[in-house]
């Protein structure tokens, strides 16, 4: 009866028994001088965070590495660098956030270059057709994150112009989190959704509507495929032009301030 009891209580306080031993295990840990001087190479934005925004990226990074695994593909040997690269990048996204970081992720396939992917299309007679198509990366429901090293170093060779690979990948792993991929993240509750959902949308239809228009627009067009790419692609916008995207929706940006935790704008 005793284990019976140990063991309910031990399945519904999972999680927080989960975060009270990596906050032990990574209490005293920190990157050493030779990855953070890494990491402020490919990521310039890493020497302008706070020192307690370093410190929590540097834990996060490290429980990053121990807990997914990379595999490389098409003949690539993944070094350590690479796994710093694309865990900081990673990180950053969920700087704010508590552990678990990432639930459904277990593994990152990694190709050296972009990569030929099947994909099934449906005509609209119902009949479906099964092509071949050239991808950068991409974000499997069932915690699988597919990238190319080649465009992971290009998202951060130009950190100023909207595009990272990593961000918008695991952004789509964020969104998946809820089990379907909607463009809507995980949040705290009813009112939460209910204000995403308004301000969301407003900005999906917008971003649409310029570009109909022709109208100057910050966010890349990729983001009008649908929701979820949308919040994939203005996930990158936020991060890497904060001060364009507060100017043009200014609603928009706040609540993606809210939901990551973070102002991108005090960094640059």
């Amino acid at each position: 009866m005793i284990f019976l009891v140990v063991f309910v209580l031990g399945y519904w306080r999972f999680d927080d028994i989960r975060r009270y031993y990596w906050q032990k295990k990574y209490q005293d840990k920190q990157l050493t001088t030779q990855q953070q001087h890494l990491i402020s190479k490919v990521m310039p934005v890493y020497r302008r965070l706070s020192s307690i925004q370093r410190h929590k990226l540097d834990r996060h990074i490290l429980w990053f590495l121990d807990n997914i695994s990379f595999l490389g593909r098409d003949g690539l040997l993944v070094s350590e660098a690479m796994k710093w690269v694309i865990a900081a990048d990673a990180c950053l996204l969920v700087i704010e956030k508590p552990w678990p970081i990432y639930r459904n992720v277990k593994q990152i396939l990694l190709y050296p270059s972009a990569y030929y992917a099947g994909q099934e299309a449906r005509d609209s007679a119902g009949l479906v057709s099964f092509h071949q198509v050239i991808r950068q990366g991409e974000s499997w429901p069932g915690g699988t994150v597919v990238l190319s090293w080649h465009d992971v170093l290009e998202g951060n060779r130009l950190p100023g112009d909207g595009h990272n690979l990593v961000f918008h990948e695991f952004a789509h792993q964020l969104d998946q989190e809820t089990g379907a991929t909607t463009g809507t993240p995980h949040l705290p509750d009813a009112t939460a959704y209910k204000n995403w959902s308004r301000v969301f949308s407003r900005a999906f239809n917008h971003l649409k509507a310029s570009m109909a228009y022709q109208m100057p627009h910050v966010i890349h067009s990729y983001g009008a495929t649908n929701e979820a790419e949308f919040f994939a692609v203005v996930t990158e916008t936020f991060i890497e032009k904060p001060a364009d995207l507060r100017q043009f929706d200014s609603e928009l940006y706040h609540l993606l301030c809210n939901y990551y935790g973070f102002d991108p704008s005090c960094w640059y």
